[in-house]
C-alpha cells in the first residue's frame, strides 16, 4: 500500500512540475492525489505548497535576469509585500478547521480555475491604469490568498503588473519570482507547524522537480491553447468531484 501511494505521488508530482512549467495549475494535480493517498484536505493543502515548492525556485532561477521593479516599487519591495502575505496566509490556513477547509475546498478550487481560463483565453489588458496604492494592495491581497491556497496567483499578478505597466516578459519573469516568494514563507510556516506528512510529501516533491524540468524543455514543442484548455478541464473536474465527494 506504501508503494502503491508512493507511485501515485510520483506520477502526480511528474505531471504537475510538467504543467506548472507549461502552463500552470499543478495543485489541481497534487492536492487531490494527496487526498487519494489519504490525507484531509487542508493537511494536503500545506503538503501540497512544501512538495512543489523546489520547483518552483528552478522555475524562477530560470528567468532571474528578466526580473525587476514593476511601476513605482522596487523588485525589494514587491518580495517584502509578497513574503509578508504569504506567512499571514499559511498562518490562516493553520488556523482555519479542516472541516470548515474541506467544505472551503472546492469553491477555492472553482475561484482558481475561472482565474486561470480569464488570464488563458480573455481579452488582453490594455494601458496601465493602476495606481500605486491599489497596485501594492493587490499584491499584498494576492500574497495572503497564495499563502491560504495558491491556485491562481500567476495569473492574478500578471493582472497586476500589466495594469501597472510591465512588459509581457517583466510580468511573467516577476510572477515567476514572487509566486516563489509566497510559497517560500508558506511552506517555511508549514514545516515549522510540524503538519507537513513528509511521507507523502517527499515521493511528490522528486516527481514536480524532475516534471518540471522536462517540462521546460517541452515548451517549444506542447501547444500552449490545447494545455491550457486541459488545466480547466482538470480544475472543472475536480471540482465537480470534491463537491460530489463533500
Amino acid at each position: 500500500m506504501i508503494e502503491a501511494s508512493a507511485a501515485l505521488l510520483l506520477a502526480a508530482g511528474l505531471w504537475a512540475g510538467a504543467q506548472n512549467a507549461l502552463a500552470g495549475g499543478g495543485s489541481f494535480v497534487t492536492i487531490p492525489a494527496l487526498m487519494a493517498a489519504g490525507l484531509d484536505a487542508r493537511v494536503a493543502n500545506l503538503t501540497s505548497t512544501v512538495a512543489v515548492f523546489p520547483g518552483q525556485i528552478t522555475t524562477a532561477l530560470a528567468n532571474r535576469r528578466l526580473v525587476s521593479g514593476i511601476g513605482p516599487f522596487s523588485f525589494l519591495i514587491l518580495l517584502g509585500i509578497s513574503l509578508v502575505g504569504g506567512v499571514l496566509g499559511a498562518l490562516l490556513l493553520l488556523a482555519t478547521p479542516t472541516d470548515l477547509f474541506s467544505r472551503m475546498l472546492p469553491w477555492l478550487v472553482l475561484v482558481a480555475t475561472l482565474l486561470f481560463a480569464r488570464g488563458a483565453f480573455g481579452k488582453k489588458l490594455g494601458d496601465a491604469h493602476l495606481k500605486p496604492l491599489p497596485f501594492g494592495l493587490g499584491q499584498f491581497g494576492v500574497a495572503i490568498y497564495g499563502g491560504y491556497f495558491g491556485g491562481g496567483i500567476g495569473f492574478l499578478m500578471l493582472a497586476l503588473f500589466t495594469l501597472a505597466g510591465a512588459a509581457v516578459k517583466e510580468a511573467q519573469a516577476n510572477k515567476n519570482a514572487l509566486a516563489s516568494a509566497m510559497n517560500f514563507s508558506g511552506a517555511l510556516v508549514f514545516i515549522l507547524s510540524g503538519e507537513v506528512d513528509w511521507s507523502h510529501a517527499l515521493p511528490l516533491c522528486v516527481g514536480t522537480v524532475i516534471g518540471g524540468y522536462a517540462g521546460a524543455r517541452l515548451i517549444a514543442y506542447v501547444p500552449d491553447k490545447a494545455l491550457k484548455l486541459l488545466v480547466v478541464l482538470i480544475g472543472l473536474a475536480l471540482f465537480a468531484g470534491l463537491l460530489w465527494r463533500g
